[in-house]
């Protein structure tokens, strides 16, 4: 093991240190959970603080339940499309939110602290902070509470590295009376056990289209209320296919309109006052107000770091974490403090959370553990030393992050895109050429189903001829993606594609289109 690193900051409590580990997790989620397995590879002790419960956001409240609520829909959906298969009727809604109800484990972490406790992983229950050089303070753990107006329960000693996983939160906007009438956030809806008449969604990003879609699958009436147009971060093509679905299925989808008030009703609901906020569609704004029984917030989160203790250490609490490509987070001296997922403001997903997770820990476990284990990473990149810059696309540096960063958006039709869009790459001073492809026109399209739509992009830096971005719309777009994304990440000449043949009759085969339009 590599010798100890002195501590010498005092905790804010003057409570005196309980337990010492090498590493110390803030954060029980897929990314803290990561990290920690991946850090105790080489012999390290690893504490993993959680304040709710083992597995996270995505488990309980994010991925997972709402992929759930979303599936019952679309394979609903996907029947109407096949002739012969007989015409599908409404969700039994009591039976989809039991299934959403068994995915969450019912809400119970049992499962997950096996999992950790099988790992050698040392669980602490509750919520850490930072409160000096590697030292954690964990406080009860209720997590609504003011954290300052907790006791102490424990006081943790990093003898190496502290991780900050903490992912992020929803951000509630500025509205007059949004706070009163107690709006649902993501956690509420993924959460919910019965389902209201009518909702009112205020935000046009990936919560609120994917929410909408299963919403109304349950029987609300749902109305979005979007700033811009849909899924602003995507090819516009995408939030146009995603618009005009949503509003074929009773969705009243209201682009360039926010909410300017809100005012709560005698029976629980909320009237909301509309203003005209941006580029509508070319329909003019609808500004007629809208009642509904709930209001979701879905304007995007931020990253936790509001009760985190970094202010102790210089950094700007309620800002993310900058960090460097091996998690190291700047502006902290020691070369001690690292983040990984939300909390670092990179990107908000949590497969990219993770892959910063496997990052993190095998810096960690390559810096400080002992190179001598059996169970130590096997790999000819040499770990960055605290301050160095990782060397790119090595198992130390998440460069993912910068070029190929997937997402998949399970609306109908889903969105799948991983890379630069057309105006971020030229953005970015690349030389580009676009080849789009109705994915309607491939074979495996039309024995799929008898209405099949869809779009499929790929954006081209021409001064390599290597695809640098991609975006499938359409049925089953994710189950496209990864191809692209190992296109992106290893940046295959369009030469070396083209013996990439693909299976007739498959959707897939949209990747031969792609060579043809380019002139291969």
């Amino acid at each position: 093991m590599t010798t100890d690193i002195p501590t010498t900051a005092t905790p804010t409590t003057g409570t005196a240190p309980t337990d010492t580990y090498d590493v110390i997790v803030i954060g029980g989620g897929p990314v803290g959970e990561n990290v920690a397995d991946r850090a105790g590879r080489t012999g390290l002790s690893v504490a993993l603080v959680e304040a709710e419960l083992v597995g996270g956001e995505c488990s309980y409240w994010a991925c997972i339940p709402s992929k759930t609520l979303l599936r019952p829909g679309a394979v609903r959906a996907e029947a109407a499309g096949v002739p012969g298969v007989a015409a599908p009727g409404d969700l039994d809604v009591a039976a989809v939110l039991a299934w959403r109800d068994s995915m969450v484990s019912d809400w119970d972490d049992e499962g997950q602290v096996g999992w950790v406790e099988g790992a050698g992983i040392s669980l602490v229950r509750g919520l850490g902070r930072v409160v000096g050089e590697r030292q954690v303070e964990v406080v009860a753990e209720d997590r609504d509470a003011d954290v300052d107006d907790l006791p102490p329960s424990r006081l943790l000693t990093a003898r190496y590295a502290v991780v900050a996983a903490t992912g992020s939160v929803p951000v509630l906007p500025d509205v007059p009376g949004l706070a009163e009438v107690s709006p649902w956030t993501s956690r509420e809806v993924t959460a919910v056990e019965d389902v209201p008449d009518s909702v009112a969604i205020v935000g046009g990003g990936v919560v609120a289209c994917e929410m909408a879609f299963a919403l109304t699958d349950l029987g609300a009436r749902v109305t979005v209320l979007s700033r811009g147009g849909l899924l602003g971060r995507t090819e516009p093509f995408a939030g146009e296919a995603v618009a005009a679905s949503l509003r074929a299925a009773g969705v009243d989808v209201r682009l360039g309109v926010g909410a300017s008030a809100v005012e709560p009703l005698p029976d629980g609901g909320a009237h909301l006052v509309l203003e005209a906020t941006g580029p509508d569609g070319g329909e003019g704004p609808d500004l007629t107000p809208v009642e509904a029984a709930r209001v979701l917030v879905a304007t995007g989160r931020a990253p936790r770091t509001q009760d985190l203790g970094v202010d102790v250490l210089g950094l700007r609490p309620g800002r993310a974490l900058e960090v460097d490509d091996s998690m190291l987070v700047q502006g902290v001296e020691g070369g001690w403090l690292y983040a990984a997922g939300d909390v670092t403001g990179r990107v908000a997903t949590t497969h990219q959370g993770k892959y910063q997770g496997r990052v993190a820990g095998d810096v960690i476990a390559a810096r400080f553990g002992d190179a001598g284990t059996a169970d130590a990473p096997t790999s000819g990149d040499a770990p960055p030393v605290a301050g160095d810059a990782p060397a790119p696309w090595s198992r130390y540096a998440a460069t993912a992050d910068h070029v190929a960063s997937p997402q998949v958006v399970f609306t109908r039709p889903e969105v799948a895109a991983v890379g630069h869009t057309e105006s971020s790459a030229r953005d970015a001073g690349l030389d580009v050429r676009v080849v789009r492809y109705d994915l309607a026109n491939v074979a495996g399209a039309s024995v799929r189903a008898t209405d099949y739509a869809g779009t499929a992009q790929i954006v081209v830096d021409t001064s390599r001829d290597v695809i640098v971005g991609a975006t499938f719309v359409g049925p089953d777009a994710a189950e496209m993606l990864h191809a692209a994304t190992i296109a992106v990440v290893g940046e295959v000449p369009l030469g070396r594609l083209w013996h990439a043949v693909p299976s007739y009759p498959t959707v897939s085969e949209v990747w031969l289109r792609f060579l043809e339009e380019y002139g291969l």
